[in-house]
């Protein structure tokens, strides 16, 4: 009985330390954006993210590799958020569903 409430108490505590590491890599996540974004476009990434959450974070996991590589020579403004997105969607394949 006492090995499966250790048991019980070892997951719990395994889960908890994920969950806590989970928080801190996120809270890191939006302090890099906050840097690297001017509150417009930072804002436009939270609406985007409320929409379409995994093209989001697609869009943040790329925004911060640029930062951390060093070829982001200023803030991205809302209209370059806007140009990045934009080429983003015209990569995407168009597909058309027709009916007879």
């Amino acid at each position: 009985m006492e090995e499966e409430i250790e048991e019980i108490r070892r997951k719990k505590m395994e889960e908890l330390k994920k969950a806590q590491e989970a928080q801190n890599a996120e809270i890191q996540k939006q302090l890099v954006l906050r840097q690297i974004l001017t509150n417009e476009a930072r804002n436009r990434l939270v609406r985007i993210k409320m929409a379409r959450p995994e093209f989001a974070e697609q869009i943040e996991l790329q925004l911060i590799q640029l930062a951390q590589s060093g070829k982001l020579e200023k803030k991205i403004t809302d209209e370059d958020l806007k140009t990045i997105l934009r080429s983003l969607q015209q990569k995407k394949p168009n597909y058309r569903i027709m009916r007879r």
